[in-house]
């Protein structure tokens, strides 16, 4: 019921904290939606502080970390808003406004919006007290129908409300699991299966497993989510009489799912640890080592001092040993995310801006360094339309990224926004 300008970033500009940072100046922008790990990035950059326009910044998506929040209260005066909510639900279905208490506890998802009920129960479907984990079930006036010509899957989520007098109710249930603070606060502890949120996308690690598994080279995969420093990194065990290199499999995946789905480390087992009822024990999976990858371009070593401090940065960003002149950022594991953080450490080593459109351009240590070597620092105009060029060459890769996702089996419970 209340008005307001709404101001659309470039193409691709949302993964650029610099451009956000001008953006929020120039158009005084009083409020932005952020997922934590970009919100990670963007208070990383330098003027975070200057942007006293900025009034209150929304996160959902995926989980916010307190030592995030905390960062977030000491260079910004504007609120801070934790969103949860399944695409099932209308997206956002509990608020809460975090504070400056330094309570040590998560933040919490909160409470529901209007119209929307939260419930937290047990197997059975029925309420557990408060402090107590189960699955977080939603009901109220904004659950979606159901799954479009997938009648098993709408059965399985969308239930019949056991508990309420009314007839016809239903609750969705989430897959979550969560829990019910002493203050009515809801905090989520994570999935009650293997599907992960990596990075505002929300994955089926059973479609990674089964698209391993069109290999013919593979015999089984298990795919799994591994934390690394603010971070997370996909992880595929594998076996096989001999499976593949890393660089065959990516391959593989890239023609097949898009670019966030493919693991950033590849592991070979001789077999997977069972429980005793057969099942793959997922916690006794060995901690992978964060070394280079087996890639289709051989190992080359640096052969110059900018070879070397672009290969230095790369390096300690991925946390890998040893990294190529031909190795291609984004196959080592890299992302959008690390890649922003990448720029401001060349900055800071180099002593000359970096755009991530040269980043983008120039994806291999040699290619980069060569860049770096031949082009001067541009100037604001040419670094403009840089910009420009830059995000129609994202827009292209993620019309090819959707066609190769449109040859593949997508989905039915879609992305969290």
């Amino acid at each position: 019921m209340t008005g307001a300008c709404l101001v659309m970033a470039e193409p691709g500009g949302h993964r650029d904290a610099r451009y956000l940072v001008e953006t929020i100046r120039r158009e005084r922008i009083t409020t932005v939606h952020f997922v934590p790990s970009m919100l990670r990035v963007f208070l990383a950059e330098d003027g975070v502080a200057d942007c006293p326009g900025l009034r209150r910044v929304l996160c959902s998506g995926e989980a916010l970390p307190r030592e995030l929040q905390e960062r977030f209260f000491a260079v910004s005066t504007a609120e801070l808003h934790n969103l949860y909510g399944p695409t099932e639900a209308a997206v956002d279905v509990t608020a809460w406004a975090c504070r400056r208490d330094g309570d040590p506890r998560p933040v919490p998802i909160g409470h529901a919006i209007a119209n929307t009920r939260i419930h937290v129960l047990d197997q059975l479907l029925q309420p557990v007290p408060a402090g107590v984990a189960g699955e977080l079930c939603i009901g109220g006036r904004n659950l979606a129908r159901g799954y479009l010509n997938r009648p098993d899957l709408t059965a399985e989520r969308f239930v019949e409300h056991s508990f309420d007098p009314a007839l016809g109710q239903r609750l969705y249930r989430t897959g979550d699991l969560a829990r019910f603070r002493d203050d009515g606060a809801v905090e989520y502890l994570g999935r009650l299966d293997h599907q992960v949120k990596l990075r505002g996308h929300r994955i089926e690690l059973g479609e990674i497993e089964q698209t391993l598994t069109d290999h013919p080279a593979v015999r089984d995969a298990i795919v799994t989510a591994r934390p690394y420093g603010g971070d997370q990194r996909l992880v595929a065990y594998l076996s096989g009489d001999e499976p593949p290199a890393a660089g065959t499999l990516i391959a593989h995946l890239r023609q097949r799912l898009p670019d966030y789905m493919v693991p950033a480390v590849f592991v070979t087992l001789p077999a997977f640890p069972l429980l005793p009822n057969g099942k793959v024990d997922r916690s006794a999976l060995p901690e992978p080592e964060l070394s280079r990858p087996d890639l289709a371009s051989p190992y080359e070593a640096p052969r110059d001092d900018l070879e070397r401090t672009v290969a230095a940065a790369w390096s300690r960003l991925l946390g890998i040993e040893q990294v190529g002149v031909h190795d291609n950022f984004f196959e080592l594991g890299g992302h959008s995310l690390l890649m922003a953080e990448l720029r401001g450490a060349l900055q800071d080593t180099i002593g000359r801006p970096v755009t991530l459109v040269e980043l983008f351009q120039h994806p291999t240590v040699r290619a980069l360094a060569e860049h770096l070597a031949a082009a001067p620092a541009a100037d604001p105009l040419t670094a403009a339309r840089e910009r420009v060029a830059g995000r129609r060459a994202a827009l292209a890769e993620r019309r090819r990224s959707a066609a190769r996702r449109a040859r593949s089996v997508p989905n039915p419970q879609g992305s969290d926004q």
